[in-house]
């Protein structure tokens, strides 16, 4: 029990990955209304360029521009060529191709990347720190750091650019936004803009920790979709916080009980959340729309 502060510790590093993930589905879903399950596999993508092309010798930081490139790219594309097509077409369907969309990027991946994990060095070197009897990589800190960096910079996007305020104003409204002049389909490809490149920072900063192979993209999207539900698919911020819960209770459970019942626990949590209050464990208390 005295290593419980330490596991919390090492949960609300990991948590903010999946905060990073979380935000990209709400930001998505706050502008087009689509839950993007595809989110997840633009983590895993992101990830497998950057360690990919750091084995073949390239400098991390060419490697993460190639890899924000590639998901920025992939995101442009789902948009372009699947869901702007089907702009019509209900939600359900939408949502329904970017599951389809997930399975062709997985499928993709493999072809490319082939199926087994490739492997990037931690920044900074391998260093460790100590915090309440537990051991934990410095490359948790850069996560974090990142986290933060992207957390900052869509505030900043949102509430003081003008393109942040299109945005609002098409989630607020689709209608009224529309008669203003603003295009909500474009509005929706810089969501989904903004979503895959989140999701390329937070592949490239969980590489050296968790190195990636084409099957972690479902995982990581289902622990971000279950973060942006904990928060509210309606507040941005509610996603964050839901990321760090569910790094936290991922923690706990592996060292208290056994690794084997980590995502049971999570995805129970999902199911009890979507059942009981799908509006999510944390609107209440952190109400914040686009």
């Amino acid at each position: 029990m005295e290593h419980i502060p330490g596991y919390v510790l090492i949960g609300l590093s990991t948590g903010t990955t999946y905060a990073v993930i979380g935000l990209g589905i709400a930001l998505v879903y706050q502008v087009s209304g689509i839950i993007n399950f595809a989110q997840g596999d633009f983590v895993m993508l992101g990830g497998l360029t950057f360690a990919f092309t750091a084995e073949q010798g390239a400098h991390p930081v060419v490697a993460a521009a190639l890899a924000l490139t590639v998901t920025a790219g992939c995101g442009a594309a789902l948009h372009l060529a699947v869901l702007a097509p089907a702009r019509d077409a209900g939600h359900d369907r939408l949502i329904v191709l970017t599951i389809g969309a997930s399975i062709l990027i997985q499928g993709s991946a493999v072809l490319v990347f082939g199926a087994d994990q490739h492997f990037a060095a931690p920044f900074g070197g391998d260093r460790q720190f100590q915090a309440f009897g537990v051991s934990i990589s410095a490359q948790y800190l850069w996560c974090a750091a990142a986290a933060a960096a992207v957390a900052a910079a869509v505030w900043a996007l949102l509430s003081r650019s003008q393109t942040g305020r299109a945005m609002r104003a098409v989630a607020a409204d689709r209608e009224t936004a529309r008669l203003m002049g603003i295009a909500p389909l474009r509005m929706g490809l810089i969501a989904l803009l903004l979503a895959a490149v989140l999701a390329g920072i937070g592949g490239v900063v969980l590489a050296p920790i968790q190195p990636p192979d084409a099957t972690a993209g479902v995982p990581l999207g289902l622990k971000g979709f279950t973060a942006a539900v904990l928060g509210g698919l309606t507040s941005p911020l509610g996603a964050i916080a839901g990321g760090l819960v569910v790094g936290v209770v991922e923690a706990v459970v592996t060292g208290l009980v056994s690794s084997g019942y980590r995502d049971t626990i999570v995805y129970g949590l999902l199911v009890a959340v979507l059942l009981v209050r799908p509006g999510g464990l944390l609107i209440a208390a952190v109400r914040e729309r686009l």
